[in-house]
């Protein structure tokens, strides 16, 4: 078993890659894994904002690079890998953290919608894992973080393309930590509830729209209140950590009790 490291060094040594890092949980995750002694790889399609965000990384004094990419597209995914290889070498943990929501009845929905958020949701998912666990291997092992949803075994009306994109996560997260365990890699997937970010917002928003009960009051009953950005990174910081080293295949849930009701 591998020695735990103190707060502040739990990513020391360790290249971590992020998609969709440039935003809500992605940013903070960002920063918080360069605040534990990660080099930083922040890959999204947000460039200003990306760049902006690895300014302030590195004016806190850690290391991170931005690369920009549409992690739905395989050239692009490959592209930013090799970046990510140049700079700092290969990545040992991957936050696969990219994604979206389609929020609408299920027949008025397109043929369109579902393969967009596929590709985004759960494409993006398998070009990055592919693109990154090579490197993984050849360096002995590594961490993989994937970021499901409750919407995963929990659904909700008007939400039937993003449930059923988040089972694939689920799925897809058990089947890498099966298969390459004994190869040194662990694959688990973050389990957030109804997040304060732009995206968390325009759910509630849509949701509501809809007559689907969303609200701040209904909420604060199924999970209390509203989860923040940073609890979602710091679930996937331990994720990712030496601290989680007997932990393979599982989906930790940060959902202040929603999935348990």
């Amino acid at each position: 078993m591998k020695d735990i490291a103190k707060p502040g060094n739990r990513l020391a040594g360790k290249v971590a890659l992020i998609s969709g890092g440039a935003g809500g949980c992605g940013a903070e995750a960002s920063k918080l894994f360069a605040a534990e002694g990660a080099k930083v790889v922040v890959v999204d399609r947000q460039d200003e904002v990306g760049r902006a965000l690895v300014a302030e990384i590195a004016a806190a004094g850690h290391e991170a690079i931005f690369c920009r990419a549409d992690v739905a597209i395989r050239g692009d995914v490959e592209a930013a890998v090799a970046q990510a290889v140049s700079v700092y070498g290969a990545p040992t943990v991957l936050f696969n953290h990219a994604g979206s929501i389609v929020v609408k009845p299920f027949l008025e929905t397109s043929d369109d919608e579902y393969d967009w958020l596929m590709d985004v949701n759960v494409r993006s998912m398998f070009l990055m894992t592919r693109a990154v666990l090579p490197g993984m291997l050849a360096a002995g092992g590594g961490a993989i973080v994937n970021t499901s949803s409750i919407s995963a075994v929990a659904s909700t009306p008007m939400e039937v393309l993003y449930c059923t994109s988040k089972g694939a996560v689920h799925a897809f997260s058990r089947s890498i930590a099966v298969e390459f365990r004994d190869r040194g890699i662990r694959c688990n997937a973050v389990c957030p509830g109804f997040i304060r970010t732009a995206h968390g917002m325009r759910e509630v928003e849509l949701l509501t729209g809809y007559g689907v009960s969303a609200s701040e009051a209904d909420l604060a009953i199924q999970q209390g209140r509203m989860c923040e950005p940073v609890e979602v990174a710091r679930a996937a910081l331990f994720l990712a950590s030496d601290e989680a080293s007997f932990i393979n295949g599982t989906h930790l849930y940060v959902d202040n009790c929603f999935t348990a009701v």
